[in-house]
């Protein structure tokens, strides 16, 4: 008799923004990152911050790490890849599976400068202005050489680089992208980026200007489908990509705190600011517009901006869905088999399903 994978994720961390946020709710959540659980195999989308300290409190070894997926390339998303992978030397075995890191490759050129700007601003680095994640990760190992060696060399543990191997995903030639002519090519097939026995993971372009190339990524197995949509406004490529999909993990922004936080301010920082999270990100209603559009049975909200806002701020929205509707805290686990009933409530969650990890 086969057993049950019980695919699952874990929502390690569900804010959003490279911030430490403060005031009311300040500190109960955490830097954006997610589990993808399928069996005893852990699969993480990007790696916010406190990535690690939430692995460890929801029980997940990083000797269980078969990938690593990066959507982009902001801080927000990868500032704790390098203790993830220093850090969890301390648990990994020999002998054991290399763990692939996989996201963007290098951006190729600088975007275009906000038409605000009165100055070309000049780039940080310019010799080397826009690694990819191959390139991001072996500069983080370098910059720790002086603690590896003494690791390596006195106490005998292994190199990073024998066991996380970092890899930029190629986007297809045939899709037509360009960072800065044709960042979110219309019309994209979803293209393959990983496969074992338990997942395929597929990924597409979404829209997050000015990063390019920004992804979204589903992941399919056998007893379910859950697609992690990255940082994106609304755009077809995120539709096509969680067509049916049992579980949608998608991030949203307050736009009135955008409003409340930089529209009393007389620069054109403050009004750049509001062009970038205008342009970039995705309300609650047009998340749920997105997950209708797909046909997906549960929509959960996350990488929330601010993660101070009150749960019914996004809890209001949740009267719009016609499917499952939840708003998930960190640690919360969320089924996505297709044969479970799944969590229940509008904007809360299922005491079942979220015992698990708490």
């Amino acid at each position: 008799m086969t057993l049950s994978l019980k695919p699952h994720v874990v929502t390690l961390g569900t804010a959003g923004g490279p911030r430490w946020w403060t005031g009311e709710n300040a500190g109960r959540r955490t830097g954006i990152s997610t589990a993808v659980v399928v069996g005893d195999a852990v699969y993480l989308v990007d790696a916010g911050n406190g990535v690690g300290r939430q692995l460890m409190k929801a029980g997940l070894q990083v000797s269980s790490l078969r990938g690593i997926f990066l959507t982009h390339l902001h801080s927000d998303h990868t500032i704790d890849l390098a203790g993830l992978a220093i850090f969890g030397l301390f648990t990994l075995t020999p002998g054991q599976r290399s763990i692939r890191i996989l996201g963007p490759g290098d951006r190729g050129e600088l975007p275009p400068p906000s038409p605000r700007a009165a100055v070309t601003p000049s780039p940080v680095f310019p010799g080397l202005p826009t690694p990819g994640t191959r390139d991001m990760f072996h500069h983080l190992m370098q910059a720790y050489a002086t603690d590896l060696n003494d690791r390596v060399i006195d106490a005998l543990r292994p190199s990073p680089l024998d066991y996380f191997v970092a890899e930029d995903i190629a986007v297809p030639e045939s899709s037509g992208y360009h960072p800065n002519q044709n960042p979110t090519p219309d019309n994209m097939e979803p293209f393959e980026i990983y496969r074992d026995e338990l997942v395929t993971v597929t990924a597409t372009l979404v829209e997050h200007p000015p990063v390019a190339p920004a992804f979204a990524f589903r992941f399919d197995t056998a007893e379910g489908s859950v697609t992690i949509s990255g940082d994106t406004a609304p755009c077809q490529n995120m539709v096509r990509l969680a067509r049916d999909t049992d579980l949608l993990l998608h991030e949203a922004i307050d736009f009135d705190w955008v409003q409340r936080a930089y529209g009393s301010i007389d620069t054109e920082e403050a009004r750049a600011s509001i062009d970038h999270h205008r342009r970039s990100h995705t309300s609650p209603q047009d998340a749920i517009g997105i997950a209708h559009q797909a046909g997906a049975r549960t929509l959960a909200l996350h990488h929330l901006v601010p993660g101070t806002t009150p749960d019914e701020v996004w809890q209001a929205h949740g009267k719009d869905f016609n499917g499952t509707f939840l708003i998930p805290d960190d640690l919360d686990v969320i089924s996505f088999s297709s044969t479970d009933p799944g969590p229940t409530g509008v904007g809360g969650t299922d005491d079942h399903e979220m015992a698990a990890a708490r």
